[in-house]
């Protein structure tokens, strides 16, 4: 198993339209072969100190059953059309890609 924290920096007041783009692909990833879970997640005000929130960041989590099940996903042609979608609203991507320490 594979699990994705994606960290989406976006321009000032473009997370809705960012949102809108993303939420119109999450059908077409679910449908992906190896894909267990894939959504976009941004943060509330919890309350706890340690927590830092930014309002034009979004966090994307993806969990996969393999790294070849990922690297297929980020080819596929519904991926290609959404890069383009988004572009002029994103500053940076950052990725963890893990695995479950056993």
């Amino acid at each position: 198993m594979i699990t994705v924290v994606a960290s989406v920096e976006l321009m000032p007041n473009v997370k809705d339209q960012f949102l809108q783009h993303f939420l119109e692909i999450v059908p077409a990833v679910h449908q992906e072969e190896g894909c267990r879970e894939y959504y976009p997640a941004v943060d509330i005000d919890s309350g706890i100190a340690s927590q830092s929130q930014d309002e034009n960041l979004v966090t994307i989590l993806e969990k996969w059953d393999s790294l070849d099940a990922l690297r297929d996903h980020l080819v596929a042609p519904h991926m290609n059309d959404y890069r383009k979608k988004i572009q002029g609203l994103v500053v940076s991507v950052s990725l963890k890609i893990l695995q479950p320490v056993s």
